[in-house]
């Protein structure tokens, strides 16, 4: 690898916005905020989702049944499958 080219990968703390949920992972990502966890201090970076507050991981996903243009004219003049 070149030398210089590439940006400095270290550990960052993402803190969800909505629930507070905190987990530390490695990112290019930095921020001005810092936080201090275990006697480290870690950049900062908050989102506004994150797997603790998105529906598709937390079951609370809603989902429309899309029925097909056949399904549809069947139910609506009483045909069976």
């Amino acid at each position: 690898m070149k030398k210089g080219i590439h940006p400095d990968f270290h550990e960052v703390v993402f803190q969800d916005s909505g629930t507070g949920f905190k987990f530390i992972t490695g990112s290019t990502a930095t921020s001005d905020q810092t936080i201090d966890i275990d006697g480290k201090t870690y950049p900062l970076i908050r989102v506004e989702v994150s797997s603790d507050s998105h529906p598709f991981y937390t079951g609370k996903q809603k989902t429309a049944q899309a029925d097909g243009a056949v399904d549809r004219f069947n139910k609506k003049y009483g045909f069976a499958n």
